[in-house]
């Protein structure tokens, strides 16, 4: 086999060196178009309504008076509620997947995980409307008759829509996401670690937390984040069992709006410019939400990854 010669080398260098370079540049400017065409499409209801929309509570198209606050809160609100059930449930699976199945046996359980993760948001919105809703209606009168003296818990308990139903149909759908990427994340852990420190006389369980999890950590804080980036910007499934009432949520029984349910549902019904531009600078804001919480996880995974501060002793 003849040698390359390096002229040619240097040329498929280059080419490749170019490649990749417009790709890059490729990436870069979809965003600055997408960031350019919302501020364009969103400039009327800029203008008319300054920062004064972000802190908005009312959204009345008869008196073209448009504000973003309550499904704004209705969104963090159900991506949180989604956090807190979706990742200890997410992680504790990933572990056990990892760590405790039989190898041969892994894949076999990990993949009703993937398909879960793979199912439009539309199936679950449609199981959420026709056999989750109904159960949380139940719960919701069985919590209100017995707790109904805390305060988040006296709201109307008839509907089964509301923030509770929202909050725990994007937990259905994110714990596949985050069990997939923190499993895969797991396995990437030495095994000579994990293995000396048993011989040490630990147990299997202080060696995952005292070894696996510090050792995964960015990881895991990455695959969380990739969840609470899905439950923010999902639309169909919320639509359908958040309740769509643009109003601040008081209970977890509220039925109330998301930012995306909520552009999904007026667009169609937007008759004048106005109204239009009010709809895309609310998905301006989503997507400012959705920046900053990014940038924010990529900060605290750069402080973990220089290891300023530790989350696990």
């Amino acid at each position: 086999m003849l040698p390359r010669q390096p002229g040619s080398v240097r040329l498929g260098d280059r080419f490749f060196h170019l490649l990749v370079r417009m790709c890059s540049v490729f990436i870069i400017m979809l965003a600055l178009l997408l960031v350019g065409d919302l501020f364009r499409g969103s400039w009327e209801a800029i203008e008319y309504f300054g920062l004064g929309f972000l802190v908005g509570t009312t959204w009345d198209p008869v008196t073209q008076e448009f504000g973003s606050l309550p499904p704004a809160v209705g969104t963090l609100i159900k991506s949180t509620i989604a956090l807190i059930i979706a990742v200890p449930i997410s992680i504790g699976s990933a572990v056990f997947i990892a760590f405790y199945i039989p190898r041969g046996w892994r894949t076999l359980v990990s993949y009703p995980i993937e398909l879960l993760a793979g199912i439009p948001s539309i199936i679950f919105g449609l199981w959420g409307l026709f056999i989750m809703v109904p159960v949380i209606r139940t719960i919701q009168v069985w919590l209100k008759a017995n707790f109904g003296w805390i305060p988040f818990l006296d709201g109307p308990a008839v509907y089964g829509v509301g923030v509770l139903a929202g909050g725990m149909m994007l937990a259905i759908m994110i714990t596949p996401i985050i069990t997939a990427i923190s499993r895969d994340i797991l396995l990437t852990v030495p095994r000579t670690q994990v293995e000396a420190l048993l011989a040490l006389g630990a147990t299997k369980w202080e060696a995952i937390w005292k070894v696996v999890l510090p050792y995964a950590r960015t990881g895991l804080i990455g695959a969380v984040i990739l969840g609470l980036g899905r439950s923010i910007g999902e639309t169909m499934a919320v639509t359908m069992v958040g309740g769509n009432n643009f109003d601040l949520p008081h209970t977890l029984f509220d039925p109330i709006h998301s930012m995306a349910s909520m552009i999904a549902s007026e667009f169609a019904e937007a008759t004048y410019s106005l109204y239009v531009s009010s709809l895309i600078y609310m998905g301006l804001v989503l997507f400012g939400i959705t920046l900053i919480i990014s940038l924010l996880a990529q900060l605290l995974i750069w402080r973990l990854s220089k290891g300023e501060f530790a989350i696990l002793d």
